[in-house]
């Protein structure tokens, strides 16, 4: 049971780890309309909080990963359970902030970057999980 809870504690990191940028993607109007910043710079602290909520959440998960979750195959089911806690990251987020105001509303483009990365999310997680096993198997041997 221990093992299953660290699994999906490292599970909701992965989530959170890219519910952070995307939140900050789509809310780009509201947050210029109510910090009264110019587009471009609230773009540009997006542009830098996505970056390093990727370099430093990738860092953070590696060693939570080699540290609590072992050397295991089943590790790899991280790369599913992640989706759930995302979508209810993304629940909450919506009913505790919902958008009220139509000027608000995120551009079509910014839904299919999403897309892109929400595919292309779990192919990251899974070489993260490698290098981390293989980084185990070579301490082992």
């Amino acid at each position: 049971m221990n093992y299953f809870l660290k699994l999906n504690v490292v599970s909701m990191l992965y989530a959170f780890i890219v519910f952070i940028p995307f939140e900050l993607m789509v809310n780009v109007y509201r947050i210029s309309r109510l910090t009264s910043w110019d587009i471009g710079t609230v773009n540009a602290l997006t542009n830098v909080t996505l970056i390093a909520t990727f370099i430093g959440g990738s860092i953070l998960i590696y060693f939570v990963t080699k540290k609590w979750l072992n050397n295991r195959k089943v590790n790899f089911i991280t790369a599913l359970f992640w989706l759930p806690y995302f979508v209810l990251f993304v629940l909450i987020f919506a009913s505790l902030f919902p958008l009220t105001y139509s000027g608000d509303d995120p551009n079509p483009v910014t839904g299919l970057l999403a897309i892109g990365g929400t595919i292309g999310y779990p192919f990251y997680i899974l070489l993260l999980n490698s290098i981390a096993r293989g980084r185990n198997e070579e301490i082992a041997n």
